[in-house]
């Protein structure tokens, strides 16, 4: 996806509009406009200079987005033109209403001559509205390509206020009829333009507020590393550091790129990153992420990933690209808005000309009219869906989970089926022993001399727990592998060896007593292997891939939210469901091939909406097919790459967290729809003047504008209580 920084959009319908002109481009798969975060993402074969063409042809500006864009510049400039026309707008409300409604002092002059003080009101409301003057250049800019926008209701509103009071004015002068004073909307004008503004800084700041979690992201990488040059420590900048460069971190500091250790142990805190608050234990041969703290020891790595290839740079990609794409349920809002503003205008023009009809006052007809205008708000449907979904995505990505797109922020918390990879995802991956039957320093005595020159995975199961047990043994001698069987070899003099229940059958007879306890063993998915010496079994050490710790509990909690669990793996049945039974999971398909995962999800999918959890390389087309791919971050670069959603953590209970936040963001998207079609659907006919004749209810362009305000930053508010999500 490509990426480009779009300037002057104002509303939804500014965003309809560029999303429109590039979509037209020959060659655009697909186009992508995000209002929050002012950028675009675009699918497709085209080169740069044609698309950032179409959109300059629509009206606006485009440029490459070469690096994160993330500096508040809006907001200080809505500021300092929010202070201008606050300190103008005061001085104007002294003079037009401040003397009349509280009988402030006022220069003599002014007491005597009306027309002063009314040519005093059109001085400063017209350095009001040129002190707002982006609201006028965009508005009508935007009328004249007939493409009107959110700007153009607010330049027409106001523009209407100002040459209406203007008209007046020139009424008053030349017949000096007072009547013509009770028909200024002087202040109208400028307080619907500085009103607009308040709201545009809050909304601004706000919005700023919508990208912390990624300005944190950025913030997390060190401006500097400690890189050995010449055999001598040097300090470079990040953007300096090289693939293949030695560097040192010393405790307290930051990693600056992803290495390997070299050379030193520590802790490090991963918790930036992963989420996970326990310091690892990192030693040779270890990789280190940036942005992660050494915590103890002093560290010599080398780096192995550096630029945009680190895990941070990754993850910080992965964001904004969820970003820049749009969630299904923004399209119902992007219909909208594409014929918002012209509806507005014609329902302005229509009220304007009832009102005349009726036997109203010209200047009463214009009020309801141009409150109309200034009281719709398409930028509240423009915002509903980003401010909500980068929100969302901020929150995950804290938590160490990444969406990588709009959809599948918004389609997780609907998944019906969960399937479930066995190895490396309910369990841990690594066999470890989990029984000794019979005496247990005799028979560790043994496995330790017969496993120790052994390599297969089993064996370093079996070794690891001898050495956790702190037994020594003797060395073996003639040491045989038997492969497919198991090992033998003579220890003091006599033959041992070590292998399956088969194998050792074949080799010695076995008691019915060892017989039903390597059976049992298996029964429970579990590997079984006996200890001989000469013609007697010593015992069994049963080994298997054992569940995560917080598998179980995932699980069940998932559970908990209705949703199916099936786990999908190429182990037997007996083992599969002896882990299912273990884990709480409520199906088991077993003895599934590689490629077979990928068939059983299509099957699953005509059930319900299916997400498949996975890890491994031959889960990758698994993933793809589900609905919702969900890899764990552990796993391979692959099965990432698959993906949809991505856990940093191996942990089953991010799976959990993953589905109850894209929930919350998704309920939170419905909100803040409702709102925006709730506001403009009660409050435009009240201020088209509909409900005087049943409630006596009038609104005047001042409120309108304050209500428009008012309506964003209400959308944006909501969306930032995701930040209050907890798992």
């Amino acid at each position: 996806m490509k990426q480009f920084n779009v300037t002057g959009m104002h509303c939804a319908a500014c965003q309809a509009r560029v999303e429109k002109a590039v979509n037209k481009v020959p060659g655009v798969e697909s186009c992508s406009v995000n209002l929050l975060t002012n950028s675009m993402g675009v699918e497709g074969d085209v080169d740069d200079d044609v698309i950032i063409k179409a959109v300059t042809d629509a009206g606006y500006g485009a440029s490459p987005k070469t690096e994160e864009v993330l500096e508040d510049k809006e907001t200080p400039r809505l500021k300092k033109r929010l202070f201008l026309s606050l300190g103008f707008l005061l001085v104007l409300m002294y003079f037009s209403m401040g003397h009349m409604m509280f009988g402030f002092p006022v220069p003599p002059v002014m007491e005597e001559n009306h027309l002063i003080g009314g040519i005093l009101q059109l001085i400063l409301s017209a350095v009001i509205l040129f002190i707002n003057k982006d609201f006028f250049t965009s508005g009508f800019k935007s009328l004249i390509r007939l493409a009107p926008n959110m700007d153009t209701l607010i330049a027409l509103g106001s523009s209407a206020s100002f040459i209406y009071s203007a008209v007046m004015l020139v009424m008053l002068a030349v017949t000096d009829d007072m009547k013509y004073m009770n028909e200024f909307y002087f202040e109208s004008a400028a307080m619907i333009v500085t009103l607009i503004t308040v709201g545009k800084t809050l909304e601004a700041y706000s919005k700023g507020r919508t990208t912390d979690a990624i300005k944190g992201l950025i913030e997390l990488a060190p401006d500097t590393a400690t890189v050995i040059r010449d055999g001598k420590e040097e300090k470079i900048s990040l953007r300096n550091v090289r693939k293949g460069d030695i560097f040192v971190v010393r405790p307290g500091e930051k990693i600056p790129v992803d290495g390997v250790v070299l050379e030193g142990t520590s802790a490090v805190d991963e918790s930036a990153l992963t989420g996970e608050s326990i310091p690892v234990d990192k030693a040779p041969g270890d990789e280190v992420s940036s942005a992660t703290v050494n915590s103890s020891g002093f560290l010599k790595c080398e780096a192995i990933r550096v630029g945009e290839d680190t895990t941070l740079s990754r993850i910080i990609k992965t964001v904004s690209d969820a970003a820049a794409t749009k969630a299904p349920v923004a399209k119902l809002a992007d219909k909208i808005s594409g014929v918002f503003v012209p509806a507005v205008i014609a329902i302005a023009i229509v009220t304007f000309i009832i009102w005349k009809l009726v036997g109203r006052p010209l200047g009463f007809s214009l009020a309801r009219a141009i409150c109309v205008l200034v009281v719709s708000c398409p930028c509240a449907l423009g915002l509903a869906t980003p401010v909500a979904i980068m929100v969302g995505n901020g929150v995950a990505a804290r938590k160490g989970i990444l969406f990588k797109d709009s959809e599948a922020m918004q389609e997780t918390g609907n998944i019906k089926i969960i399937a479930f990879d066995k190895t490396g995802t309910i369990t841990s991956g690594v066999p470890k022993v989990t029984d000794v039957y019979g005496d247990e320093t005799e028979l560790l005595k043994i496995a330790g001399s017969l496993e120790e020159r052994s390599e297969h995975p089993l064996a370093k199961a079996v070794m690891e727990y001898v050495r956790s047990r702190n037994i020594s043994y003797d060395e073996i001698e003639e040491f045989k592998s038997l492969t497919g069987h198991g090992v033998q070899g003579s220890l003091n003099g006599r033959k041992v060896f070590a292998g399956s229940l088969r194998h050792v059958e074949q080799e010695i007879g076995v008691s019915d007593d060892i017989r039903k306890a390597a059976e049992g063993f298996a029964f429970e998915g579990k590997t079984p292997v006996l200890f001989a010496i000469e013609d007697k079994v010593e015992g069994i050490i049963a080994i298997a891939d054992t569940i995560k710790d917080d598998s179980r509990e995932a699980i069940k909690k998932i559970r908990d939210l209705g949703i199916r669990t099936i786990m999908i793996t190429g182990d037997n049945d007996i083992t599969a469901r002896a882990i299912a039974k273990e884990a709480g999971i409520d199906e088991v398909i077993a003895g599934v091939l590689p490629e077979g995962k990928e068939e059983q999800i299509r099957k699953l999918k005509e059930e319900g909406k299916v997400a498949m959890v996975g890890d491994g390389i031959n889960d990758a087309p698994a993933l793809t097919s589900a609905d919702i791919g969900i890899a764990i971050g552990a796993g391979t670069d692959i099965a990432i790459d698959a993906a949809d959603v991505v856990l940093m953590r191996s942990s089953l209970g991010d799976v959990y967290t993953a589905i109850r936040l894209s929930g919350k963001t998704y309920k939170n998207i419905i909100e803040n729809l409702f709102w925006a079609l709730f506001y403009n659907t009660l409050l435009i006919p009240l201020a088209a003047g509909a409900y005087i004749h049943f409630f006596g209810l009038v609104m005047e362009p001042v409120y309108g504008a304050a209500a428009m305000s008012m309506s964003s930053i209400c959308v944006v508010l909501n969306a930032l209580r995701l930040n209050l999500f907890k798992e």
